[in-house]
């Protein structure tokens, strides 16, 4: 069937910010689809709320919306665009639900919306609970036996006729968000409770456990023509009960018979046939090895992360090719490489793929490292070798957490076997670590399998890895034998890690290896649905296969795994610098490892290296393709990390110089070179015990900022207020960086904080815009919402910061883009810290200010002047606000407040003609929509009630009712706002504020932390506040700013606007 005529244009909803369970596959999925339809000629839509993808640059699609993603708005924007069709199934669960939403309230239906790829009955089949077990008894496909539940009460019944242990599932939702495996009737009401809330349908499933059963996945594409293909089969490698955003998995199947194989894949055809989805379906089933039952756990109708690995695993596009089965055409009309059409595919390959999660456990304290049904990921990597072995290590050395292999990792070794064996009851983050230390230690294979339900298979591999590691360690000192050289190689063991093991350096090892011939080769994994591509695999236990042209290049070092502190922005920033470099004439390599993202999509730019990102791997590329430079300065600390190293190597690194990025890390020399410039810095010192700490911070005053030097998303940051604080955090720091000191500085308190990006070409600079954060200095600046153009900040200061900008950048000769990071106390602007490289705010300011930045960063990288690029500051007409979005409802057991330590793990823009509609907007778009009526809570500390006055009385003057605790009541009182009291959970009285929030009498909680008393004190209305999904705010200046945009949104709400439209107003 050729192209569908009777649309023209397409509505693709977007996913959103990036949540854990939610990350940059869905901006991969995305882009890929607006690429794939206007290829077929139809003009696309696009509405997404997040301002770091791919997907929401103004070039991408025809108009572009980052609007808050909500029916009412989604609703504005059908009228005013008036689209034929809607693709739902690239968004994520968001996308899914919102269409879904739409269809029911008869939205499309009015506007003549079509729902193309994916039916709204088939989203229903898909998600709803209920239906889908209905569906699957037709199709006499077995289920755990289950029964859905409205309210706890309910949950408890069904609980007991099935018989404990249970899973719960809310319907509706992703990343198993409020779910959890339950044991007993106590921990049922907690999670039915949780569960409920966090369904959009207050609707659970209460279900018979499988766990310990093997966990498979399946991705299918059906077309039109009812043609389907199975494009990847994935084993998960750890059992049921972790979350597959969890699991570590592998593709294809290695431990599963073909017939089973076969089954699953009838079962898929049936199922997807039966729900109608036209494009790619993931479908989970659980598989009992005892007694060879299998029972379907979920489907997705819609692309997923397991999709977005399944398509970097075998090369199948599969969000390219849904939306081009979206648009009417057929699998016999796509081309394949192997054989002709698409509907021919089969997945082949003599290669294996591993993918392996990266967690942040370390960001929250009081979190427990413990996985279960609820995702905790917040990244993750994927390894392509010839052996099994070879593909696990490759992921090992690709998570960047500083181990290069699975031996002697924390403490593991040290510890007895029996220890280590109690602590493989739960499944937690270093599993895998331990288990290594275990076997080490004598463990079997069967005890093993016992406690982790890890197939035997795997445990041996790991066995054997064990033994060589065993082997080789004899020669500590000593020569190591060829053969045993060669065979670590062929295993995997990267060349860090062996010297750690034998006691000599990286570059010894490297060097005696390729004396002995053993050096990286490389293979082609090919792409299909398309003509001619292919990427790029590296491998010890193959001649090399791939040629490698003479054209000039240049190579590009992604940012590895997503994690808090680097995530999508700089995957952006990687992704506009390929397509620089190529539009400037070069072939582009890329080197990555994380399957979720654009620049690991295959056409992004002309060659592929999907790498880990460790010296040794980027410099046998480097050697092999010999490019002109490589760019690092996109990736993050990724490639920062190991850029010395490759200078020292003799790599050319382009643009900033890696000693200059050196001497801004290092607190000192900055500090230094700021002195001799004549800029402010708070003052502060460096310790390396806690006698010398204690007498910098006696010199500078308490409060004091500490941290380790060299770290990105303030690791270990603390605010810091008296000397038992300062004991603790240095007795804590020792593990942080031990040849490293701490920095102490002094806290600007009630500072506000401000940043500029820069441009520069080594000699001159230019800076598009200034943000103002609206947290105080205090904050981490990725958790801070940020304002673009400045608001309150006087046209004297921000003078200030340009200029302070431009200098700073011309004495650091920066070649590209830079930040710098400031706070204006007293009337006094502070330089805090600069990072001549790019930072999360690149396409923030991107879009906001229509500066491709990092577009223009490669082109002055390469040696254009911006002299010649004629770039002048302009007037931006309407004001871009950022809001976060931060994971605390996946850590109920961690107080959700913000501080130095980054914990936001995405992002959102509210963009309108002013300051309160665009406040406004970002928290509806973050999730967290501001009370246009009702009672606002109130509890603040003494130092903040003086500056909550003023939001207070305006809060009052809207018409809202106040209520608030003792303190900050008698206080309101006192200062003419009326206010009613709320009993604390201590104090005797009933209701207390939980019980108020509980019973929905609350619609706002403003509620700021008491320095070292508030770990007790009020994270229990903050976290019932999260459970119950009421709006809350910890800080004065956001309460300041929200009450300022519900005034604003009651006068009459921001019009939606297209992102080209706001870029031409800016003149």
């Amino acid at each position: 069937m050729p192209r569908r005529d009777d649309i023209k244009k397409v509505l693709i909803i977007g996913s959103g910010p990036i949540i854990i369970g939610q990350a940059c596959e869905f901006d991969y999925s995305g882009t890929q689809a607006c690429k794939a339809l206007r290829g077929l000629g139809y003009q696309i839509v696009l509405v997404n709320s997040n301002p770091a993808t791919i997907m929401t640059d103004p070039g991408m699609a025809d108009a572009t919306y980052i609007e808050p993603l909500t029916v009412q708005v989604l609703t504005k924007i059908i009228e005013k665009e008036r689209p034929d069709a809607l693709l739902p199934n690239l968004g994520g669960q968001t996308g899914l639900n919102l269409s879904s939403q739409l269809a029911k309230t008869g939205v499309l239906a009015k506007y003549g919306v079509r729902i193309i790829g994916v039916e709204a009955d088939a989203i229903e089949k898909g998600e709803d609970r209920i239906i889908f077990k209905e569906t699957m008894k037709r199709l006499g496909i077995d289920m755990p036996r289950s029964a859905p539940a409205f309210s706890v009460a309910e949950a408890e019944k069904v609980a007991a006729e099935i018989g404990y242990p249970v899973v719960v599932r809310p319907a509706y939702t992703m990343g198993g968000t409020g779910g959890g495996f339950v044991y007993n009737v106590e921990e049922l009401r907690v999670i039915a409770s949780r569960g409920l809330s966090a369904s959009m349908v207050g609707q659970i499933l209460i279900e018979e456990s499988v766990l310990g059963w093997e966990e498979l996945e399946l991705e299918v594409v059906r077309d039109a023509k009812n043609q389907m293909i199975t494009v990847c089969f994935i084993e998960n490698v750890d059992a049921m009960g972790v979350h597959t955003g969890d699991s570590y998995c592998v593709a294809p199947m290695l431990t599963i018979d073909p017939k089973l194989q076969a089954k699953l894949q009838d079962y898929s055809y049936r199922i997807v046939e039966a729900i109608g989805v036209i494009g790619g379906t993931n479908i989970q089933f659980a598989h009992d090895p005892g007694t060879g039952r299998v029972v379907i756990i979920e489907i997705n109708p819609r692309t997923s992360r397991s999709s977005a690995l399944a398509s970097k695993a075998t090369g199948f596009p599969i969000a390219l090719v849904s939306a081009k089965l979206a648009g009417g055409l057929t699998l016999d009309e796509i081309p394949y490489w192997r054989d002709g059409s698409l509907e021919k595919y089969t997945p082949s390959g003599d290669y294996v793929v591993v993918k392996f999660s990266r967690w942040a456990f370390e960001k929250f304290k009081g979190s427990i490292d413990k996985l279960g049904t609820q995702m905790r990921a917040v990244g993750e990597v994927m390894s392509i070798g010839k052996t099994y072995k070879e593909a696990f290590h490759k992921a090992i050395r690709s998570l960047e957490n500083g181990r290069h292999g699975l031996g002697f990792a924390k403490d593991f070794n040290r510890r007895p076997l029996s220890e280590l064996m109690t602590m493989l009851n739960e499944p937690s983050s270093e599993r895998q670590w331990i288990m290594y230390e275990a076997l080490r230690k004598g463990a079997t294979v069967e005890e093993l399998f016992a406690k982790t339900y890890i197939k035997p298979w795997f445990i041996r591999q790991m066995k054997e890895l064990v033994e060589l590691e065993e082997r080789i360690l004899q020669f500590k000192g000593k020569e190591l034998p060829d053969d045993l050289l060669v065979q670590a190689k062929k295993d995997g063991f990267a060349d860090k890690y062996l010297g750690r093991l034998l006691g000599v350096a990286e570059a010894e090892i490297r060097g005696r290896r390729k004396k002995l011939g053993c050096v990286e080769a490389w293979d082609a994994l090919p792409v299909s649905g398309v003509e001619n591509a292919a990427y790029y695999y590296s491998t010890y236990n193959r001649p090399d296969r791939v040629p490698s042209s003479s054209r000039k290049k240049v190579m590009v070092l992604g940012g590895g795994p997503n994690r808090i502190g680097q995530g999508i922005e700089f995957d952006y920033c990687c992704v506009h610098a390929a397509f620089a470099l190529r539009e400037a004439g070069y072939e582009t390599i890329m080197v990555n490892c994380n399957p979720e993202t654009v620049s690991t999509d295959y056409d992004t730019s002309d060659k592929l290296y999907f790498e880990p990102l460790t010296v040794e791997d980027v410099l046998a590329i480097y050697e092999k393709e010999k490019p002109e430079g490589v760019v690092v300065q996109f990736g993050g600390q990724t490639p920062l990390n190991i850029a010395g190293e490759l200078a020292a190597a003799g790599v050319l690194i382009l643009g900033t110089s890696p000693d200059t990025i050196d001497l801004a890390e290092d607190r000192d020399r900055f500090r230094q070179m700021m002195e001799k410039m004549g800029i402010a810095m708070p003052e502060s010192g460096m310790a390396a015990s806690f006698e010398e700490a204690r007498q910098i911070a006696a010199r500078i005053g308490y409060p004091v900022m500490v941290r380790p030097s060299f770290v990105l998303g303030g690791r270990g940051m603390e605010v810091v207020h008296d000397d038992e604080m300062l004991k603790q955090y240095v007795n804590a720091a020792v593990d942080l960086a031990p040849e490293r000191p701490i920095l102490i500085d002094r806290f600007l308190a009630n500072a506000v904080e401000a940043e500029a990006d820069a441009l520069a070409d080594g000699v001159d600079a230019f800076v598009p815009a200034v943000m103002e954060h609206i947290e105080l200095a205090g904050i981490h600046s990725g958790d801070s919402a940020c304002a673009i153009p400045p608001v309150t900040l006087s046209e004297r200061h921000i003078k200030t910061i340009e200029e302070y900008t431009l200098r700073i950048s011309r004495e650091l000769k920066v070649c590209g883009v830079m930040n710098i990071q400031y706070a204006i106390c007293e009337d006094k602007v502070y330089v805090l810290e600069a990072n001549p490289r790019a930072s999360r705010t690149v396409p923030l300011v991107s879009k906001v200010c229509n500066v491709a930045m990092a577009r223009i960063a490669t082109r002055l990288m390469l040696g254009a002047k911006l002299a010649d690029l004629n770039l002048r500051p302009k007037t931006i007409p309407h004001i871009g606000v950022k809001e976060v979005v931060l994971p605390f409802n996946m850590f109920p057991e961690v107080d959700p407040v913000l501080g130095p330590e980054m914990r936001s793990t995405g992002e959102v823009l509210g963009m309108a003609p002013t300051f309160g509609l665009a406040y406004f907007k970002a928290q509806q778009a973050a999730q967290s929509p501001l009370p246009l009526e009702g009672t606002v809570f109130i509890s603040v500390t003494d130092n903040d009630k003086p500056f909550m006055l003023e939001a207070a009385r305006k809060f009052q003057e809207l018409g809202f009712r106040i209520k608030a605790t003792v303190g900050t009541c008698t206080f309101l009182q006192q200062n003419g706002v009326k206010a009613e009291l709320s009993y604390k959970v201590h104090e005797p009285q009933r209701p207390n504020i939980v019980d108020e929030i509980k019973s929905g009498e609350i619609q706002l909680v403003i509620n700021t932390p008491i320095g070292r008393l508030s770990t007790t004190d009020d994270a229990y209305i903050r976290k019932a506040a999260i459970k119950y999904r009421i709006p809350y705010l910890t800080t004065t200046a956001a309460a300041r700013a929200s009450v300022v945009g519900i005034a604003e949104h009651r006068s009459g709400g921001a019009d939606v606007r297209s992102l080209q439209s706001y870029h031409q107003d800016i003149r």
